[in-house]
């Protein structure tokens, strides 16, 4: 009766282990894997990319599944990552490593436009931002703000004593790289914030060296253009895409009026341009003209107002090869291909004053305006997109700062976003 009662005992601990063990493997097998799905199922798709980000810099391994779910992200499964997305209104869902290796698979069949990266780094960012109070703000801080993710502001000082090796990727604020103080004299002149910038902007120059603001922009060009060519990212929108290749064309040839640097311009400047220096542009005109709020020709025309408006004005993401295009897949991921414009000193660039190897990734076909493009230079990236904020139409000096809890799901502010991973990327052969 003993012996039988001890092993009625032991059977029952041996079953107990058994039930135990197949708790744990169901349990292991279904949280094997987390997914961040990307597209209309998404409650929040800009904290989404902080969640990735996070995972990143924490050392793990991130995939960004290319045109599968809007570009998810997956992950492996742990109750901090969980917890991370609940706590941040982030959607997930949770899929056991068959389950995950048969979405592989899927994506992997060549008729499938699907692909998978691996992030594998936390890209360290720097926003080049001024540090006196504008009445504007910028749409990549605030995103990156919303989103959670770390960035480091630099200036014309910090970017002059050498700092931009030590980041992997450079976001250029709003700026007129120009040295014009974006054109704003005929409307803001008498305004103290446009006083109070140019004096800023001027005593900078002269404590760095040199003789006028026009001079001291062209020296932070050439060292944000040298950041590009040693394999730097750069992203840039609103007035800093087309005034950075202007005044990369525009070296050693005066373009200012004489109330914006003390002298008249050079009456052959616009001869003298040199469109080789340029990333993206080429056969551009400049725009001399004090009272004229434009630096260039390469920005969209203000007649353009007598057809688009707040209601009609859209673009088209270029859908790519994700297994051959595979980067400008990625920078195009979202969960629409139609995007709303918004207006910016730059609103869109001119298709014809393209470079032939710039990479268009959104157009306004009818148009024939481009807002979103791509290119490379020497070992590094460049990205531009036109317009202001993705979310505030047309966002005059001194509009209220937008709210992202208002548009956690904005399709123009994902576009920034992909560049923030962008980075991190590295294409491998899946092994078989």
């Amino acid at each position: 009766m003993r012996q039988t009662k001890a092993h009625f005992c032991l059977a029952k601990r041996i079953k107990t282990l058994i039930f135990l063990a197949f708790v744990l493997s169901i349990t292991a097998c279904r949280a094997a894997y987390l997914i961040i799905p990307m597209d209309e199922s998404q409650k929040n798709h800009l904290k989404a990319y902080g969640v990735a980000y996070k995972v990143l810099s924490e050392e793990y391994e991130v995939e960004w599944l290319l045109n599968f779910q809007g570009g998810a992200f997956s992950m492996r499964a742990d109750q901090t990552t969980e917890t991370l997305c609940r706590l941040r209104g982030v959607s997930y869902y949770l899929v056991s490593e068959g389950q995950y290796q048969g979405i592989i698979e899927q994506i992997a069949l060549p008729e499938v436009n699907q692909d998978v990266v691996k992030l594998q780094k936390a890209p360290k960012i720097a926003v080049y931002s001024p540090k006196n109070k504008l009445p504007w703000d910028d749409a990549v801080t605030l995103v990156l703000t919303y989103a959670e993710i770390p960035y480091d502001v630099v200036y014309d000082e910090e970017v002059l004593s050498g700092v931009l090796p030590l980041y992997d990727w450079l976001h250029l604020h709003h700026e007129d790289f120009t040295g014009q103080f974006g054109k704003f004299w005929s409307q803001y002149r008498n305004q103290q914030w446009y006083i109070d910038d140019v004096r800023t902007q001027t005593e900078t120059s002269h404590r760095l060296g040199f003789q006028k603001v026009s001079q001291l922009k062209l020296a932070v060009v050439k060292k944000i253009r040298d950041f590009v060519l040693g394999g730097g990212f750069m992203f840039a929108m609103c007035s800093a895409p087309d005034s950075f290749d202007i005044a990369l064309a525009a070296e050693g040839v005066d373009i200012c009026e004489t109330m914006f640097d003390g002298d008249p311009i050079d009456p052959d400047a616009q001869s003298k341009l040199n469109y080789a220096n340029c990333f993206a542009f080429k056969d551009f005109h400049i725009v001399t003209d004090p009272y004229t709020y434009e630096v260039s020709d390469i920005d969209v025309p203000a007649s353009r107002s007598r057809k688009f408006n707040e209601k009609n004005d859209f673009f088209v993401l270029f859908d790519f090869s994700a297994k051959w295009d595979w980067i400008p897949t990625m920078l195009t991921q979202n969960h629409s291909r139609v995007i709303h414009g918004f207006m910016g000193q730059s609103t869109a660039f001119m298709k014809k004053y393209l470079k032939p190897e710039v990479i268009v990734l959104g157009e306004n076909k009818s148009a024939e305006e481009v807002r979103y493009i791509h290119g490379t230079y020497g070992k590094g990236t460049w990205s531009f997109l036109g317009g202001h904020d993705p979310e505030d139409y047309s966002h005059y000096i001194g509009d209220p700062v937008t709210d992202l809890d208002l548009h956690p799901n904005s399709c123009g502010y994902r576009l920034i976003l992909n560049n923030i991973l962008f980075p991190a990327a590295k294409k491998e052969k899946r092994k078989t």
